[in-house]
């Protein structure tokens, strides 16, 4: 019986990860990789909890534990970057993070001896990378992607950096953070576990604020200070990293600096391109034929494969090649320009504004909308830890464009979310 039972907690696990807008699709790995971070007992404890930020008062309620009891397994998991604990007016919040960008990276962002990282790693790169449902799900769901791509800063012209916003720069995120933190890149550090790493750094990727302030507690980042975080991106600029960072404009919780061999974004880019999986930047690489001698560089670095190799028509040097950008595929990172060295590469802006979520619950209400899961967010009573995050949350569905408030409205099957959306849109409501 009491096997059984603790095969139910980890069922109720995987469906508790299944309520965010991205999830984990079931399998036999997933199990493996569970039963790897959480302990039985665990499993069934974290199943239950919120999606939203909680207490530990709130905890003890729902599992009926002592609060002193319930703290300890809280600061436990939060010790193993299970959990992510927060300090806010003074009072100390948990949330569970999701697997990715989330508690799976956080379990290989250090060396750790009370995982066997080896194992681990082996069980991350069958789910995530020969599976493929995973990723598939991570990153090709719905219009709104967890990760954007910040624009390669140091390759733009003074006329074309006057049309960067602040929320797309990089350096921007490092300058205003609350706390940052550098870990070992997850991508790199599985890869090197079977064999397949590539050079680039590892000591690299970087957390910010309330996340940040977490990991640098529980000794799974490194806290930097402005100087030394600008340059690591520097760093990352020079072994032509992409920077893939939290798809928000405000309070961004991670920028991964990423290769085109280990990293999971650029890899899910490339086998799911035509599905958009990532979101570009604001910048498109425009090619000065005349000046290109065709040397091929660009198509060796770009992280997507969105360049490749054409005849430049050339009556003259009927073997002359030119490159040819595919504007379906790239997404923007100036990588190519940075390694043109007959300068006949140049970002350009789009013109039109790639949009971005304003912050974490509008990206979250977002993704739910598309994903069919808003009822998650507000009928689920686990998860509303307050009438301010009910509020939240609705707010963010009154700002939506009029086709998905109907999907929210038909999602949750509300009269009084109808109404409110009949309210600011008379004519959806005759």
């Amino acid at each position: 019986m009491a096997h059984h039972s603790n095969r139910q907690g980890f069922a109720r696990l995987v469906d508790r990860l299944n309520r965010f807008p991205q999830g984990a699709p079931p399998s036999e790995l997933l199990n493996k990789i569970l039963a790897m971070l959480f302990s039985e007992e665990e499993a069934g404890l974290v199943s239950v909890l919120p999606i939203k930020p909680f207490t530990a008062q709130k905890a003890a309620r729902i599992w009926k534990m002592r609060l002193s009891q319930t703290k300890k397994i809280l600061d436990r998991l939060a010790s193993r970057a299970i959990l992510v604990d927060m300090e806010c007016n003074d009072q100390t919040y948990y949330v569970l993070p999701p697997p990715m960008a989330g508690f799976f990276e956080f379990s290989m962002m250090r060396v750790r001896r009370d995982l066997n990282q080896k194992v681990l790693s082996e069980l991350f790169f069958q789910y995530l990378n020969v599976e493929e449902d995973f990723i598939r799900d991570l990153f090709t769901h719905g219009d709104t992607q967890v990760g954007r791509v910040f624009v390669h800063e140091p390759v733009l012209t003074n006329e074309n950096a006057v049309h960067v916003l602040d929320y797309e720069k990089a350096s921007h995120v490092i300058r205003t953070a609350s706390a940052m933190g550098v870990s070992t890149c997850y991508c790199r550090h599985k890869m090197s576990h079977i064999g397949k790493a590539c050079r680039a750094p590892q000591e690299i990727c970087m957390t910010f604020n309330m996340a940040a302030s977490s990991l640098i507690r529980h000794g799974h980042a490194r806290a930097v200070d402005v100087k030394e975080g600008l340059a690591l991106l520097d760093q990352a600029y020079e072994a032509n990293l992409v920077q893939f960072g939290e798809n928000v404009q405000r309070g961004v919780n991670f920028i991964c600096n990423c290769c085109k061999c280990c990293c999971e974004a650029m890899i899910a880019a490339r086998k799911f391109a035509f599905l958009n999986p990532i979101h570009t930047s604001g910048f498109m690489p425009r090619l000065d034929a005349q000046s290109c001698i065709g040397c091929g560089r660009c198509v060796t670095i770009c992280p997507v494969e969105a360049i490749s190799m054409v005849s430049a028509d050339d009556p003259h040097q009927p073997k002359r090649k030119t490159v040819r950008i595919n504007p379906e595929i790239c997404l923007g990172c100036g990588i190519c320009v940075r390694n043109c060295a007959q300068g006949a590469l140049e970002l350009v802006s789009l013109g039109k504004r790639v949009i971005t979520p304003l912050n974490g619950t509008h990206k979250a209400v977002v993704m739910a909308v598309e994903r069919g899961k808003l009822q998650n967010l507000i009928f689920d009573n686990q998860v509303l830890f307050s009438h301010r995050a009910l509020a939240a949350v609705l707010g963010v569905i009154l700002r939506l464009p009029p086709i998905k408030q109907v999907l929210a409205g038909k999602q949750v099957k509300s009269r009084y979310l109808a109404t409110l959306g009949g309210w600011l849109n008379p004519a959806e409501s005759e």
